[in-house]
Order: C-alpha cells, then structure tokens, then sequence
C-alpha cells in the first residue's frame, strides 16, 4: 500500500477495513532506511526497531546469481533468541510469515548476536545429495536492533509500553537482552 500523504492513524484504519493482520513501516533519513515498525493489526503488539547496515536487493552485485524472487512462503529460522524478551520477539516476527509448505526452499534467517538480530534471506538448492546444499542470497539483508514494544497498535498513543530500551541498557556490554 503506498502511504501517499495519509497519517498513521488513516494508514491504520484503512488496513483494518481491509482486513490486514499487520503493518510495517519502514522510516528513513536521506533514502536510507533507518528504522522499522512492526505492528500487528487489529489489537497489537507493536515493535520498534532500528535498522542498520541495510543493503537491498538493488545494490547487491551478482544478479545473475541471485535470481528471481520466489512467491513461496518462506521457512523461519530464529538462532539465539533464549530470554523471556528474546521469546517475545520471535513472536513478533514470526507471525509476520504464513506456514510454509514442506518443499519450500526459500529461508529467511533472524541471528541474534549481541542483541543485535541479523536478517538474511536465501533460497537452497540440493547438489547432488542430502549433504551438499549451495545457499544463495536474495537479498535484503539487514541488522534490526530492538528499541520497544508497545502492547497496542502504532495508532494507539496511550498503548502501554511493555519493554523500553534505556540508555544505561545499552553501556553494559556484557549483558544480552535477547540471547546469548
């Protein structure tokens, strides 16, 4: 859905009049983007994350080997997520994809490390045995690093705030929110 000049509380009422189960929001400064909002529709959670080291589909060099982006729903693969916190989040991202089917080769990858959560999107083709399967990158990927969660919709401004990141959070380097 293009946002046009509507508001997020229009972007909102709009996709629950249409039956839509979630919305993402992606912000960005001077075309990059930089932040990402996972809501899910109608009632919530609501997760605010910060995007890093963003390369998309376009700038990734080898298209050839890349290909065309497969319709089938993807596998889910989350590495690291061991806290009550890093459980919550699975949640969240999880119920962004429908169930696959068995034979679907496409996988999308959520790797946490350090509380920062990276993105990869693949799909794998078997080369001659079970054993040798060759990976290859469909891009975007991205590092997401969690700023909030909110127990309403992005709409909602008086949603209780279920988990903030502070600023004294982020000076401790060996704590991990998340994981391991």
């Amino acid at each position: 859905m293009n946002r046009g000049s509507q508001g997020i509380p229009e972007i909102i009422e709009t996709c629950r009049s249409h039956d839509f189960t979630d919305v993402v929001l992606v912000h960005e400064f001077r075309g990059v983007p930089d932040g990402i909002i996972i809501s899910h529709l109608p009632f919530g959670p609501t997760a605010h994350f910060r995007l890093l080291n963003v390369v998309t589909r376009h700038d990734i060099k080898d298209k050839k080997a890349m290909g065309t982006m497969p319709e089938a729903y993807p596998h889910l693969i989350f590495d690291n997520f061991s806290t009550k916190l890093g459980e919550r989040t699975v949640n969240i991202l999880k119920h962004l994809f429908p169930v696959p089917k068995p034979d679907t080769k496409r996988i999308i990858t959520f790797a946490n490390q350090s509380d920062f959560i990276s993105f990869r999107h693949h799909i794998y083709e078997k080369r001659g045995g079970p054993k040798s399967i060759e990976l290859k990158e469909l891009g975007p990927r991205f590092e997401l690093q969690l700023h909030k969660i909110q127990l309403g919709t992005v709409d909602q401004q008086e949603a209780q705030t279920e988990w903030v990141m502070r600023p004294y959070m982020n000076t401790s380097k060996k704590r991990n929110l998340l994981g391991q």
